[in-house]
């Protein structure tokens, strides 16, 4: 009897700690950290420059050496019968993207194209940080607010070239408009990257309100997708009195809890997600195999960029078959099953190459990678930021075939201060895919905020 009372005991015990353990790691919220504005460029700290204004001008050396590159290919491997784009790019689609490339497409009449908004940059922290600043031209009966544009990868600030002018003009029954301020990230095109490892997505957060600072900005609102829409949420819980609202098409919530939940929920989704929506909450088997096949590049990239960089920054046709995939199976995963990868859908040859050619001209694809290896650092995952939830204003559009589509229930746990959530049929790269409805849905938002 003695015997069972103790081990009873034991049982009791053990599992009263793991109640302990288990209750800090899901129900504790950390404590907001202490940043350090660290100086990222050679040297030691000193004074940053100022503004200058900026255009794209490649070289012809630069050009020539393309051309060189795309016309001296080696033969492409034979794709196996039938796959389409299942085993990554298709080499018969890449070839016929090579093909146009090297014959049809023009790089000084899109570096025209490229240059058509203002563009600047200024020292932050030791780094030259380039930017797009758009000033609407009429602001009669309206309100000017400032917008913040963020991209991530593989993507670049010409995601945003269709969608700036519809946020930069006056909506018909809208008494807001905005001035957009669109910045590379460091170490992405024509930004400046860090010379010494820890520039996380948070530190990007400081250098993007050094930069809003820099232009006089002292309250605005943000909008990101990918990289940008961590950045943004980051900003609201480390800065959230320079936020007037954070708009994203990625929300996303990576707690312990509510992870615990969204495995729960994948096997009823009835009970946290309309019917209509069901459908984009897959069943855990299915959506574990998704991560699997989507995230590859992702364990790489975090782990080993710079041995990827090498191969990427030698070959543009390496290059362009590395991004361009992710165009066809982000923006809508079934497009793995079309010859063409659906590329042509909703984009085109020559918009996708402006964004190749952007990483291509900058040789910035390595140091576009590291931002995966700095943020899934120890160091990094030590601040527990992702765990801090936010209650600046915060306006969700939930695009369907997103990497990770989380319900509105579980999406509130983290922005308690949830005041849009919207839903549309697209993938990843929304404000390149779906310019008109994503202006629209910031406006909706921004007028939702501004009753506050």
């Amino acid at each position: 009897m003695a015997s069972a009372a103790i081990k009873l005991a034991v049982i009791v015990l053990i599992f009263s700690v793991f109640a302990f353990y288990a209750g800090k790691t899901f129900f504790q919220v950390p404590p907001v950290p202490k940043m350090e504005e660290k100086w990222w460029g050679p040297g030691s700290p000193s004074k940053d420059t100022g503004i200058t204004p900026f255009k794209i001008n490649v070289s012809d050396e630069v050009l020539r050496d393309l051309q060189h590159r795309l016309t001296d290919t080696l033969p492409f491997q034979e794709p196996l019968e039938g796959v389409k784009q299942h085993y990554g790019m298709n080499t018969n689609l890449l070839k016929t993207v090579v093909e146009f490339w090297r014959n049809n497409y023009r790089w000084r009449d899109q570096e025209k194209f490229l240059n058509k908004f203002p563009q600047f940059k200024v020292g932050i922290q030791g780094l030259n940080i380039h930017y797009i600043h758009v000033k609407p031209e009429k602001t009669k009966g309206v309100k000017v607010r400032p917008l913040l544009l963020l991209h991530g990868w593989p993507g670049s600030v010409r995601e945003f070239y269709e969608i700036i002018p519809l946020l930069t003009t006056p909506q018909k029954g809208r008494d807001i408009v905005f001035e957009v301020i669109v910045p590379s990230l460091p170490g992405y095109g024509f930004s400046d990257a860090a010379v010494r490892p820890g520039l996380n997505a948070a530190h990007m957060g400081i250098i993007m309100k050094n930069l809003m600072q820099k232009l006089g900005f002292d309250k605005y609102y943000v909008q990101g997708g990918d990289w940008g829409a961590l950045i943004v949420q980051q900003m609201s819980v480390l800065f959230p009195g320079k936020l007037l609202g954070v708009h994203s098409n990625m929300c996303v919530v990576n707690t312990a809890l509510s992870n615990l939940k969204l495995f729960l929920y994948s096997f009823y989704p009835s009970a946290i997600i309309d019917e209509k929506l069901q459908h984009l909450v897959y069943p855990m088997t299915d959506k574990w195999t998704y991560i699997i096949l989507e995230t590859g590049y992702l364990h790489l990239q975090a782990t080993k960029p710079d041995t990827i960089g090498v191969a990427l920054r030698d070959s543009p046709v390496g290059l362009a078959a590395y991004i361009l995939e992710k165009f066809t199976t982000w923006t809508n995963p079934a497009w793995k099953d079309l010859d063409d990868g659906g590329l042509t859908k909703k984009y085109t040859l020559t918009k996708l190459l402006d964004n190749v050619m952007i990483y291509w001209v900058t040789r910035s694809i390595t140091t576009s990678m590291r931002l995966y290896s700095e943020s899934f650092s120890k160091e990094t995952m030590s601040l527990q930021i992702d765990n801090i939830p936010t209650k600046v204003p915060y306006g969700c559009a939930r695009f369907w075939y997103e990497l990770a589509f989380q319900p509105e229930a579980i999406l509130r746990e983290m922005f308690q201060n949830l005041v849009h959530v919207s839903d549309y049929e697209g993938g990843h790269f929304a404000a390149f895919e779906e310019p008109a409805a994503l202006a629209q849905d910031i406006f909706k938002f921004t007028d939702k905020v501004e009753k506050l």
